[in-house]
C-alpha cells in the first residue's frame, strides 16, 4: 500500500499575518485524506491556525526552532534584519526534508533549494496578498514547483516577467476569503462619524509612514469630523531599523508619540490580531495607504481610497504602481484635507475602476478557494503538472 502523501504549511516570519493566506488549504487537504503538518516559528502563529482551523481538523502541530547560538545572534540581529527566519531553514532542514511537500506564503524558503541543498521536497507558493509591489514579483518564485495565484492580474504579470510557467500554476482565488470576507462590519468607535483607515506600508523607500506618518496623526488629531484607525503593516513596529534588498534602501522608523494612544478618535493598532483580519477593512468608510497590498481587499466593497505619493514618484503607466488608478493620489498633508472633502461628496468616483480591479486580482467561485488550491496540489503531485 502506498504511504500517505505528506504535506507541511511553512510559517516562517516574525509576524502572524501570511497564516490566514494558506491555512484553508491544510483543512481542505486534511479533509481529502492528507496528512498534515503545520510548522509554525512563534505561539503567536500557531494560536492563529488554531483558531481558523475548523473543528475537528486532522492537522499536527510542530513548533520550528533556533539553537542557542543562534538565538543570542538574534537578539542583535532581529531588529535590522530576518536573521532567524534563515536560522530556521537551515536548522530544521531534517524536519523540512520528510515532507512530499511545503507549502509556503512567502519566497524565502527557496533558499531550501538553492542554498541548502533541499530539492526531494516540492516547494508550493501562495502569495500573501495580492499587490502591485516589485517584492511580490521576484525571481526566487522561479524556484517554485508550483504557484497558486488569486487570479488573472498577477498570473499574467508573472508569465511575462518568465516567473512562471503555462504548467505549474493555477488560479485558485484567495483563500484568506474564506475566514473572514463575510464577516460584519466591527464597530469599534462611540459615534456615527466617518472612519478613515491609514494603512502605510513597511518599506521606507514605498511608506508614507517614514517622511510623513506622524504629520498625518496630528492632523486627525486635530479635528473632530473623522475618526482614525491607525492600522500600519504589521511589520512596520517589528524593527527600529527596516531594510530592503529589493528597493537597496534603509530607514530607521519612528515610533508613535503618546499623545495619540488615548484619542477618542484615534485607534492605534501596531499588530493586533484585528490587523490581520480583515476588521478594520470592513470597518472604514475611507482608506489612506501608499504601497501596501491590503487596498485589493479594501475594493472588494468599493469605497474611497487615497494615496501618499510622498517621494512624487512618477508612476503612472508603472506596473508598481497600478493600484494608485484605484483613488486620488496626493503629495503633502496639505492635499489631504481636499482629498477627503472629495471621498465624502463623491464617494462613487472610482467604484468602477475599483470593481474591475477587484475582478481582475480575486478568481472568484462558488467553490471555496482553500478548497480549490487543494485540488490543485492534489492534481500537481500525482501528474506532476497542475
Amino acid at each position: 500500500m502506498a504511504e500517505p502523501m505528506r504535506i507541511g504549511f511553512l510559517y516562517n516570519h516574525d509576524a502572524s499575518h501570511q497564516v490566514p493566506h494558506t491555512i484553508s488549504i491544510a483543512a481542505a487537504l486534511a479533509a481529502r485524506g492528507v496528512e498534515i503538518e503545520i510548522l509554525t516559528s512563534s505561539d503567536e502563529q500557531r494560536a492563529v491556525a488554531t483558531a481558523l482551523l475548523p473543528a475537528g481538523a486532522t492537522v499536527q502541530f510542530t513548533m520550528l526552532d533556533i539553537g542557542p547560538v543562534s538565538r543570542a545572534a538574534d537578539l542583535i540581529l532581529r531588529h535590522v534584519a530576518p536573521f532567524r527566519r534563515l536560522a530556521i531553514l537551515r536548522e530544521n532542514l531534517d524536519v523540512l526534508a520528510r515532507f512530499d511537500a511545503l507549502v509556503v506564503p512567502e519566497t524565502t524558503s527557496t533558499l531550501l533549494k538553492t542554498r541548502y541543498g533541499l530539492t526531494s521536497t516540492k516547494l508550493i507558493y501562495l502569495p500573501h496578498g495580492a499587490g502591485d509591489g516589485a517584492v511580490g514579483f521576484q525571481p526566487a518564485t522561479r524556484h517554485m514547483d508550483l504557484v497558486l495565484l488569486s487570479g488573472d492580474k498577477v498570473r499574467d504579470r508573472m508569465l511575462a516577467l518568465g516567473l512562471i510557467t503555462e504548467n505549474r500554476h493555477a488560479i485558485v482565488g484567495y483563500p484568506k476569503y474564506d475566514h473572514f470576507n463575510s464577516d460584519p462590519e466591527p464597530r469599534l468607535f462611540d459615534n456615527d462619524k466617518p472612519t478613515v483607515l491609514y494603512n502605510p506600508h513597511v518599506n521606507p523607500l514605498l511608506s508614507s509612514w517614514y517622511p510623513l506618518g506622524i504629520d498625518i496623526l496630528d492632523w486627525f488629531a486635530s479635528q473632530d469630523r473623522f475618526n482614525l484607525i491607525f492600522a500600519p503593516h504589521v511589520m512596520l513596529f517589528k524593527r527600529l531599523l527596516h531594510t530592503s534588498l529589493v528597493y537597496r534602501t534603509m530607514g530607521y522608523r519612528p515610533g508613535v508619540p503618546r499623545r495619540f494612544l488615548h484619542h477618542p478618535m484615534i485607534r492605534v493598532d501596531k499588530g493586533s490580531r484585528r490587523s490581520i483580519d480583515m476588521s478594520y477593512v470592513r470597518a472604514a468608510d475611507i482608506y489612506i495607504g501608499d504601497a501596501s497590498s491590503q487596498i485589493y481587499e479594501w475594493i472588494q466593497r468599493p469605497r474611497p481610497a487615497i494615496f501618499f505619493n510622498t517621494r512624487r514618484t512618477d508612476w503612472q503607466g508603472v506596473a508598481d504602481y497600478r493600484h494608485w488608478a484605484l483613488g486620488d493620489v496626493i503629495e503633502t498633508i496639505g492635499d489631504l484635507p481636499v482629498a477627503l472633502e472629495r471621498a465624502m461628496t463623491r464617494p462613487d468616483a472610482f467604484a468602477a475602476v475599483q470593481r474591475q480591479a477587484a475582478l481582475d486580482t480575486f478568481s472568484m467561485s462558488a467553490q471555496p478557494a482553500g478548497e480549490r488550491a487543494a485540488d490543485a496540489i492534489l492534481a500537481f503531485m500525482r501528474t506532476g503538472h497542475r
